[in-house]
């Protein structure tokens, strides 16, 4: 057989094994929806079937001109991470850089060859950098190592790579498109939460203000101690949330959360259900019965009103709290547990300690470390968030489909100073959602009390609620306002809608201080 019988039959195998590496590497371009496995499995591919060895997959970092090694044959980890070239540095610098391909035939003899891996010890092999292109900006580089060898060969071999590099391009631009993409809105994410203080945001408390996201803070640096929490704040803040968030992150969070509340226990009941007791230890007392310390045991205990337990199951307190060791009543057995202990309060305490109804000592044992909830008028950026989130609770609760709150109720509820803070707002949300007739909240919708004379500039309320004149000019204030939205801002439009004549529409407009002007 002749020599140029020997070359064509060489040609034609080495080309129907480009073709088969072709349609493995579509193959996995198909399967394949990560680019470090991507490049890897194309590595393998070409390594297994063509013996190329030293293969890198190079890429351009996001927004830079810097090339990072993100797949390899026959680098360590390492050498890998030594891999990164700026523009124009070094052979792959410079394919990134011009677009060109270029081969070495002898590294050993090519200064421009950097060797930033440090991989190659006084090698002598040919080096073959192709660029990956997309879109006329080269995304990336492949490049590889083989024997010496003719030139013939090391141009067949740079054809094949460019084939390759064009067969990946378009596949490795959109899946980095897709992970900057993603990046870019875990990025943003991590942002939005930091700036809205969900890194203390416990999921089951409401709000965004500075003086919560404080208390956020709070709950993320106490709730890994076993230290004692007082926390403080007015009834209805949500003060139980509060103890209940801390326990959720803590390390006791898969076991007991006991709450009593001091505050609704009779006095000569209340050491009975803090310590237990014994069968017979007091009249009524049938069986033996376990405390909600004992109930607490590797969990959490939270006292809600602590300033209203009795001084004598102050004493017993203080010593749990110093020992974790108590006795039930009626018996002389110690019992040890290991609670801790979160208390709350809505009273002074300062001020009962004053009066001698307060023991200084079990004060300061429980107010390690104080957490102070503000009150809802302290927060009224909150409002509104609350409410919402009320409102999608009792939409669901009551099969409703309330979708917003009129601006004149939003004005009653911005203005009311809530003395019974969070729950009173819940409160009022349930009800108006319960006596809605359409998917709109209206001022006359809300309690009595939110009734006052600033939103509807009338007289100023009774001690018992809004006057007569007062609720109907808010109802009536608040249909004109709704109508004039519909028609941007034309009264004559709202007249003929709510069956009126215009100079009645006028008079009520003047009357009520409504600026038609406002809803064009």
């Amino acid at each position: 057989m002749s020599s140029s019988q020997d070359k064509a039959k060489s040609n034609s195998k080495r080309s129907k094994l480009e073709l088969d590496i072709f349609y493995k590497i579509s193959q996995a371009m198909a399967h394949q929806h990560e680019i470090p496995t991507l490049l890897n499995e194309v590595l393998d591919i070409m390594e297994t079937e063509l013996g190329l060895s030293r293969g890198t997959l190079a890429l351009r970092q996001p927004d830079s001109d810097i090339f990072e090694i993100k797949a390899s044959r026959g680098l360590t980890s390492a050498e890998r991470k030594r891999g990164q070239y700026n523009l124009g540095e070094g052979v792959t610098g410079i394919v990134a850089k011009t677009g060109k391909p270029a081969t070495i035939a002898d590294i050993s003899k090519d200064p421009n060859f950097l060797d930033r891996t440090k991989s190659r010890k006084d090698a002598r092999v040919a080096f073959l950098c192709v660029p990956i292109t997309h879109l006329r900006q080269v995304i990336g580089t492949i490049s590889i190592d083989r024997p010496i060898t003719s030139d013939d060969e090391l141009k067949r071999d740079i054809k094949f790579l460019k084939l390759v590099a064009d067969l990946l391009a378009e596949s490795v631009s959109s899946i980095r498109e897709q992970m900057e993409e993603k990046e870019s809105l875990t990025a943003e994410n991590r942002l939005l939460r930091q700036q809205l203080g969900d890194r203390y945001h416990p999921s089951n408390i409401i709000g965004n203000c500075g003086s919560m996201r404080q208390v956020y803070e709070h709950i993320a640096q106490v709730a890994d101690s076993a230290a004692t929490v007082l926390i403080r704040g007015e009834s209805g803040t949500g003060k139980e949330l509060v103890a209940r968030a801390i326990q959720a992150i803590s390390p006791r969070k898969n076991n007991a959360f006991i709450c009593v509340n001091c505050a609704a226990l009779p006095e000569n009941l209340i050491e009975s259900e803090l310590f237990g007791h014994e069968k017979g230890a007091f009249t009524g007392a049938m069986n033996q019965r376990k405390g909600r310390f004992e109930m607490a045991n590797g969990g959490t205990l939270f006292l809600d009103e602590i300033g209203d337990i009795s001084p004598s199951v102050q004493v017993r307190l203080l010593r749990v709290l110093q020992e974790q060791t108590f006795e039930r009543v009626g018996s002389d057995k110690t019992t040890t547990v290991n609670v801790r202990v979160i208390t709350a309060t809505s009273s002074n305490l300062e001020e009962a300690i004053r009066d001698g109804k307060f023991r200084e000592d079990l004060y300061y044992r429980l107010n390690v470390f104080p957490i102070h909830i503000p009150s809802l008028r302290e927060r009224r950026a909150d409002i509104m968030m609350l409410a919402d989130y009320f409102i999608q609770k009792y939409n669901e609760l009551y099969n409703k489909n309330i979708k917003r709150i009129s601006t004149a109720a939003i004005n009653m509820m911005m203005a009311y100073h809530w003395p019974g803070n969070v729950r009173e707002l819940e409160n009022c949300i349930e009800r108006a959602v319960l006596t809605c007739t359409d998917n709109v909240i209206h001022g006359y919708a809300l309690p009595p009390s939110l009734q006052t004379s600033d939103e509807t500039n009338t007289e100023v309320m009774s001690a018992e609620g809004a006057s007569l004149k007062a609720l109907l000019e808010s109802y009536e204030r608040e249909i004109i306002i709704d109508a004039l939205k519909k028609h941007r801002g034309n009264a004559t439009a709202v007249a003929k809608e709510l069956h009126a004549t215009q100079r009645v529409i006028n008079y009520s407009i003047k009357l009520l201080a409504i600026t038609p002007h406002n809803y064009k």
